[in-house]
């Protein structure tokens, strides 16, 4: 079980071992010798399988609908729903998330509408949902600029001795970039109550990870710059929520910041304005695929017996109503008034952009003219 240890230095709890990568699910296709025992019941494993089947059926949807125009843009989430949804799973209500724009799974799980969601990627609002509400910041196209902004949250609420942990969710190729280490050092010199959950899919849009990084792990990062680095299986949901319950304990309780680094894959291509096909393998996809989170998790309930074919078939119809209702819902989404986009930029109003707006104002009556 112990792939690969790692050291770690973490603020008031001295330096230790942490596994390698953790896991603790059976993999059959790459058995393991040892597991590790999670903290859920099965009544909780089943409706974390529940969510995931009900969560890829939407990314499906989401897929449909930018191959139809209904979408300008999609970042799939294929392959990767055991590392967002376990981790998820694992916040408390007062947390915070901090997100990029793949983390649709978490979003769903913190109660975000499917339309809601989708807002911005329907071009007609910016973000469609509260984050105050929700506790989960916009989602953030710029790499790793929003690990900053979880770092700066999780310093505010500590001197404010709120209970709360910011989780800022970013991937592998996000590491690389300098507001990443700034966030991580910050958080590491302040001791601020936050956790890095790193997706490692392997890709950083074209870039392999090997050619990011000469470090054996991401995870090795932590540890270098002074705090907790964890690894786990990331298509192992079980296994994901026991590490990130780890680290937000650890977080909330005084300790300083982790890095969670879950080991996963980019089944799609980075976004749909992009082909994998053309630096990635066919046989290195397919691998992945045997590899699928839900069908190890299916595997697992099987041999509880908790997963009847009665279950399979009600889980997949209540995915099938809910992506329904999710069509409906985003396809009456409508933009509203276009010039409310001027009513944002600034605190007043500035002559320029009352300027602009009267111009957009005789553009748009003209077209109606027309």
């Amino acid at each position: 079980m112990v792939d690969n240890p790692i050291e770690t230095n973490s603020p008031g709890s001295g330096t230790r071992i942490d596994p390698g990568i953790v896991r603790c699910l059976p993999d059959q296709t790459r058995p393991t010798s040892r597991l590790l025992e999670h903290k859920l019941t099965s009544d909780e494993l089943l409706h974390l399988y529940q969510r995931m089947v009900e969560i890829r059926r939407f990314d499906e949807l989401a897929m449909s609908l930018q191959r139809q125009g209904q979408l300008g843009v999609w970042a799939s989430c294929l392959g990767q729903e055991a590392a967002q949804i376990g981790s998820a799973y694992a916040l408390a209500d007062q947390d915070w998330v901090f997100p990029s724009y793949r983390e649709t799974a978490v979003g769903l799980m913190r109660g975000i509408t499917p339309g809601d969601l989708l807002h911005q990627y329907r071009g007609t609002w910016l973000g469609g949902y509260d984050p105050y509400k929700h506790r989960f910041a916009m989602n953030s196209i710029p790499i790793a600029t929003h690990a900053l902004h979880a770092t700066g949250l999780a310093m505010a609420a500590k001197r404010a001795g709120d209970n709360l942990v910011s989780v800022a969710y970013i991937g592998d190729g996000a590491t690389s970039e300098g507001d990443a280490h700034e966030a991580m050092n910050f958080a590491a010199v302040f001791a601020a109550p936050v956790v890095f959950f790193v997706q490692n899919n392997h890709w950083a849009i074209s870039v392999p990870l090997s050619a990011q990084t000469a470090s054996p792990t991401l995870a090795d990062r932590a540890p270098a710059l002074g705090f907790r680095g964890m690894m786990v299986d990331g298509n192992d949901v079980a296994a994901v929520h026991r590490v990130m319950s780890d680290a937000l304990e650890h977080a909330r309780g005084g300790h300083g910041p982790v890095l969670v680094e879950a080991i996963t894959y980019r089944i799609e291509s980075h976004t749909t304005a992009d082909d994998h096909t053309r630096y990635r393998t066919a046989a290195e996809v397919e691998e992945w695929r045997e590899r699928d989170p839900i069908a190890r998790l299916e595997h697992h309930l099987d041999s509880l017996g908790m997963l009847t074919d009665d279950i399979r078939r009600s889980t997949r119809e209540a995915a099938d109503a809910k992506a329904s209702a999710a069509r409906i819902e985003i396809l009456q989404l409508s933009a509203g008034d276009p010039t409310e986009l001027f009513q944002h930029v600034y605190h007043g109003e500035r002559p320029l952009l009352q300027e602009q707006r009267e111009m957009l104002r005789a553009e748009l009556r003209a077209w109606e003219e027309m």
